[in-house]
């Protein structure tokens, strides 16, 4: 399965450290929205006017409480399907 597969209520991991590129009204410049390995849930699916080919995915990651916080526009080369193995953090 591939990210292009996934709906809406699916879960996502970010690929990469997710950074506000400045985009986010009211956001901080450089701001790490969401660090690799964070999960995730898709909350809509779209496309961005100027670029009606690519589709965009908002997300609201999990904070370190496991919180959801506001949703972050993400491309599908900042998402994966699965957590990958060595990010996975196993507490007691």
């Amino acid at each position: 399965m591939t990210v292009e597969d996934l709906d809406i209520g699916d879960v996502v991991y970010a690929a990469t450290t997710i950074k506000d590129d400045g985009s986010i009204p009211n956001g901080v410049e450089g701001e790490i929205l969401a660090e690799a390995g964070t999960r995730g849930v898709i909350t809509m699916i779209g496309h961005v006017e100027e670029e009606p080919t690519r589709t965009v995915w908002l997300v609201r990651f999990e904070d370190k409480d496991r919180n959801l916080g506001n949703p972050v526009g993400c491309w599908v080369e900042d998402l994966v399907v699965e957590a990958r193995r060595e990010e996975i953090i196993i507490t007691h």
